[in-house]
C-alpha cells in the first residue's frame, strides 16, 4: 500500500439497487430543493466560486446507478440526476462515501486523488474552486437536513447516526477533536 492509501466504504448494494428503479425526476427535484436551501443558508459558498460559478460540475458516485450535474448559476443552483452519461465542464467521480467524506472533512481530497479513489476530469481549476468553496463553508449535510425537517429533526439525526454507524460513511461533520 502506498502512503496515500485511504479505506473508503462502498455504498450498500441493496439501496443502490433500489435507486435503479426509483424515478429520476423526484430525485432531481428533491436534491435541487436541498441545494437551493444550501444556497440560501450558505450564500458565500457559491460566491466563492468566482468565475467558476457558471460551470457545470458532473458528480459521479461510482457505486451508485445515478450521477448528477450541479450548475451553481451564481447562487441559484440547478441539479439534474441522470442514469445516463452527463456532460459538464468538470467531472468528479468516486465512491459516494469519498464524495460525502470530503464535504464533511473526513477525507482529504488530495489523498483520495493520489490513491485513485477519486477521479477528476475536465477543468481542474473549477474543481479546485468548488472544493475550496465547500471546505470554507464547513457544510454539515445532516444538520442541513435536520433544519429542513422541522418537528422531525431529532428523528433525522437518529437515522443519520444509525446510517453512519452501519455504513462507515461520513454523513455529518465531526469536530476536529473527535476521533473518527
Amino acid at each position: 500500500m502506498s502512503e496515500f492509501s485511504v479505506h473508503v466504504p462502498v455504498f450498500p448494494q441493496l439501496p443502490a439497487l433500489a435507486l435503479r428503479c426509483a424515478p429520476v425526476a423526484p430525485m432531481s427535484m428533491a436534491l435541487g430543493g436541498f441545494v437551493a436551501r444550501l444556497a440560501q443558508r450558505h450564500a458565500g459558498l457559491f460566491r466563492r466560486l468566482g468565475a467558476y460559478g457558471r460551470s457545470r460540475f458532473v458528480i459521479d458516485p461510482t457505486d451508485l446507478p445515478v450521477s448528477l450535474a450541479l450548475e451553481p448559476r451564481g447562487g441559484c443552483p440547478r441539479v439534474q440526476v441522470s442514469r445516463g452519461p452527463l456532460h459538464g465542464d468538470a467531472r468528479i467521480a468516486g465512491p459516494l462515501a469519498a464524495l460525502l467524506g470530503m464535504v464533511h472533512g473526513a477525507y482529504d481530497g488530495d489523498a483520495l486523488f493520489f490513491s485513485r479513489d477519486l477521479v477528476i476530469e475536465g477543468d481542474t481549476a473549477a474543481v479546485l474552486a468548488l472544493r475550496n468553496a465547500i471546505d470554507d463553508a464547513e457544510l454539515d449535510l445532516c444538520a442541513e437536513a435536520q433544519s429542513m425537517a422541522g418537528p422531525f429533526a431529532d428523528a433525522v439525526k437518529r437515522v443519520v447516526a444509525l446510517a453512519e454507524t452501519r455504513t462507515g460513511v461520513a454523513l455529518s461533520r465531526r469536530e476536529e477533536n473527535e476521533e473518527w
